[in-house]
């Protein structure tokens, strides 16, 4: 493996977009988002990092192929489903920065480019101005039948990078599920 991280922002995740797109569907076709996307739809999703300078975009390759990315935007910038909450409990969204989603191939994961991921994105917050941080993890009911047999959740992951749960502030999003 020849792993390389990098970090982009605005006009400069646009060539990106593509490989995007294709690993952002790839991974959220698995448990536990079990999303049927379109390469539509995911374009468009992505196009809005590219005209937000405050984007940012962490990106892995092994050589030249895209294995790993984040996202991450004011969360003032993000879709209303996920601001919601935060307005709903009298915080103001324009004082938070938003993670976005994490995608990593399978074969990559849990060799610390997680880690880097937060790492990068909590760095660019700061360089931005922000002192506060946020995400969202999907929940599904523990019986789920598509629910894998070895799912490990990754709160314990979360917690020891100083995160912590907010049943005060959740939102829904919907999406197209598989079947």
């Amino acid at each position: 493996m020849n792993l390389r991280v990098e970090v982009f922002s605005g006009g400069e995740v646009a060539p990106l977009i593509p490989e995007l797109a294709r690993l952002r569907m790839a991974v959220f076709r698995e448990w536990p988002y079990l999303y049927d996307g379109s390469l539509e739809y995911e374009t468009h999703y992505l196009s809005k990092f590219v005209n937000l300078p405050e984007s940012t975009l962490v990106v892995v390759r092994d050589g030249e192929q895209v294995v790993g990315a984040s996202t991450a935007l004011p969360l003032a910038q993000a879709e209303a489903e996920f601001q919601a909450p935060f307005v709903g409990a009298g915080l103001n969204p324009a004082e938070w920065y938003y993670f976005g989603e994490s995608v990593l191939e399978p074969a990559y994961r849990g060799q610390g480019l997680g880690v880097a991921f937060f790492r990068l994105r909590e760095a660019r917050a700061l360089e931005l101005g922000y002192r506060k941080v946020t995400f969202c993890a999907v929940e599904r009911p523990a019986e789920h039948p598509l629910k894998p047999a070895n799912y490990r959740p990754l709160d314990a992951f979360w917690q020891r990078r100083g995160f912590s749960k907010r049943p005060d502030l959740v939102c829904a999003f919907t999406w197209r599920d598989l079947g």
